[in-house]
């Protein structure tokens, strides 16, 4: 049996790694039976459209599936339930699967950091791909979600997906009802956008690495698709405390005293879970959503791995699949002022240890939700898709002032970069002075030019789109 990942840090190698591939076990873990799921979400720069499912649960008061496309989040998508069968009245059609879309794990560069040196170079945790389809009894509405291991979803992993679906399914799986997400691991392989920003870090279109993702995500889907049964949901929520700190947290101080004040913290550490369990009361899956990014493997990583919601997600399937390889499963679960003067390392004594111990608080507090989930999500099926032109988009500050946003560009916040990320050059978090001195080096027509705004409050932005 191999060696868990992120136990023995000292004992993982790029070759060790390499070699773990070559299993055929760990190659055929495509399967609906028991598996970590973990998601998330992040909106990506620059991007033009907005997918919003509204009105999914409205007995249990919440918009399920607008917290899920409107939340910047990460969290662990598990697939276990225990209740009694006695009590058990189906509501929807669901259905779960799972494929691998790890990718290429050698000599592409890893997307997350932006950082052209960080090159993979061996596997610690194959990356996966993981659907659900929840869809009203009489099949007359469904929803697809899908949480693949991966930094983000990009337009063009979207449309191609979208692309062959519509040629095995018609319209059945459409714009509108079909959700990507991405756990936003910081060390999958890269190469699948379509914008120039990220090719510069991303040197350009990597096939392989988008043909990978492509193909795991609608094998998981074709898989969840042809194991539809009738089932429950359950919701619970929890907190979870040790896991996560604040990114910016100078900015953070910055925002009125008012403001802050009504927190316990300058971080969210509510867990959100969803439970899924057919009719007879067999056990069928786990969502938990969690904010915490997962960024405990630093940019000095070179392994393809899914990183802490990744091993949150380990540490289930190994639990509901003992003596069993992390390919065999029967179960499903889805889960300072000068940045350069103080830099995150995370709660562990390196990276490794990090992704541990983040990962098992997160696998603890999913497990101690999903025993005492027994609020019934019930309601009708809604889901819509909307697009929207983030470039002309008016916002009403108060009653005296509205603003309108502009073309995509990266602000001076992002050249400070974060406490686990920094940026170049003496940029700085928190700063609220009115002028940037750096005139900056034109990157071309096509590229971005550097602005100053006019607005003596803002700084300079170099902009991502003419």
């Amino acid at each position: 049996m191999p060696c868990p990942p992120f136990t023995t840090p000292n004992s993982l190698t790029a070759s060790a790694h390499l070699d773990h591939t070559d299993s055929p076990l760990e190659t055929q873990a495509d399967s609906t039976s028991w598996i970590p799921l973990s998601m998330g979400l992040m909106n990506p720069l620059g991007m033009l459209s907005r997918f919003h499912a509204c009105n999914l649960f409205k007995k249990a008061g919440l918009p399920l599936l607008s917290l899920i496309l409107l939340a910047h989040v990460s969290a662990n998508l598990f697939f276990f339930l225990i209740i009694d069968p006695s009590e058990v009245t189906a509501n929807y059609l669901l259905g779960v699967g799972r494929a691998d879309c790890t990718g290429p794990v050698a000599e592409v560069p890893l997307m997350g950091y932006a950082n052209p040196e960080q090159v993979g170079s061996g596997l610690l945790m194959r990356l996966y791909s993981r659907a659900f389809i929840v869809a009203d009894l009489d099949d007359s509405r469904r929803v697809v979600f899908v949480s693949a291991d991966i930094g983000m979803v990009s337009q063009r992993l979207r449309l191609e997906v979208l692309k062959k679906l519509k040629s095995k399914y018609g319209e059945l799986y459409r714009q509108d009802n079909v959700i990507l997400s991405g756990t936003h691991t910081h060390s999958g392989p890269g190469g699948y956008f379509q914008y120039t920003l990220f090719w510069i870090t991303g040197k350009g279109l990597i096939r392989p690495s988008l043909n990978a993702i492509v193909n795991g995500i609608v094998k998981s889907i074709d898989i969840a698709h042809q194991n539809m049964k009738r089932g429950r949901l359950f919701i619970n929520r929890g907190t979870v405390e040790n896991s996560q700190i604040n990114r910016s947290p100078f900015s953070y101080l910055e925002n009125p005293a008012s403001e802050r004040s009504r927190y316990s913290s300058n971080t969210d550490k509510e867990m959100v879970m969803l439970k899924m369990v057919d009719e007879n009361g067999q056990e069928l899956g786990l969502i938990s959503w969690f904010a915490v990014h997962p960024v405990s493997m630093n940019n000095t990583n070179h392994l393809v791995n899914s990183d802490n919601v990744g091993y949150a997600s380990y540490l289930f399937e190994q639990e509901k699949n003992k003596g069993m390889l992390p390919g065999e499963v029967r179960v499903l679960p889805s889960h300072f002022r000068n940045a350069k003067m103080c830099m995150a390392m995370g709660p562990g004594n390196d990276m490794f240890d990090s992704t541990r111990i983040i990962g098992q608080n997160i696998y603890l507090k999913a497990r101690e939700l999903y025993e005492k989930a027994y609020q019934e999500v019930t309601g009708p099926l809604s889901s819509a898709h909307q697009w929207v032109n983030m470039s002309d988009v008016s916002v009403e500050l108060n009653a005296t002032h509205t603003v309108k946003t502009c073309k995509p560009a990266l602000g001076y916040s992002f050249a400070a970069g974060t406490i686990d990320g920094v940026g170049a050059f003496n940029f700085t978090q928190g700063n609220l002075g009115s002028r940037c001195q750096y005139g900056f080096i034109q990157m071309g027509r096509t590229w971005g030019i550097p602005q100053i705004d006019s607005n003596p409050q803002r700084h300079l932005r170099t902009s991502t789109a003419r």
